[in-house]
C-alpha cells in the first residue's frame, strides 16, 4: 500500500499561504501567492534580527520568534488572513510554535 495522496493547498491574494520548511538546524517560512506565483514575505533563523535574539537556531523558541516577524511583517502589508501550509511534517514541536508565534501577533488562520 502507498502513502496517501495530499490534498493541494493553494493561496490566493485575498489569502496567501504560508509555507513552513524545517531542517535540523533551521526552519523557514514563506509566504506565496499561488494565483501569480511570487513569494510576498520570507523568513528563516539564517537571518540576523532571528539570530540575535535566540543563541540557538533549531529550538522551539527560534521558531516562535521566526513566527512573531513573518506576523508583524504581514501586518504591515495588511494581510491578516492565511492559509498554513505545514508540508508533510506533523503539527508538532517547531512548526507548532511558528504558527502560535504568528496567531499572538494577530493572525488569523
Amino acid at each position: 500500500m502507498g502513502k496517501r495522496e495530499k490534498k493541494v493547498i493553494k493561496g490566493n491574494n485575498l489569502k496567501p499561504r504560508l509555507a513552513v520548511f524545517r531542517s535540523n538546524k533551521h526552519i523557514y517560512a514563506q509566504v506565496i501567492d499561488d494565483s501569480c506565483s511570487k513569494t510576498i514575505i520570507s523568513c528563516s533563523t539564517l537571518e540576523l534580527e532571528v539570530k540575535a535574539k535566540c543563541e540557538k537556531t533549531s529550538n522551539k523558541l527560534a521558531s516562535k520568534i521566526v513566527g512573531e516577524i513573518i506576523g508583524t511583517r504581514l501586518l504591515e502589508e495588511n494581510i491578516k488572513e492565511i492559509i498554513f501550509d505545514r508540508g508533510k511534517k506533523s503539527y508538532h514541536g517547531r512548526i507548532k510554535e511558528l504558527a502560535e508565534g504568528a496567531r499572538l501577533v494577530g493572525l488569523n488562520f
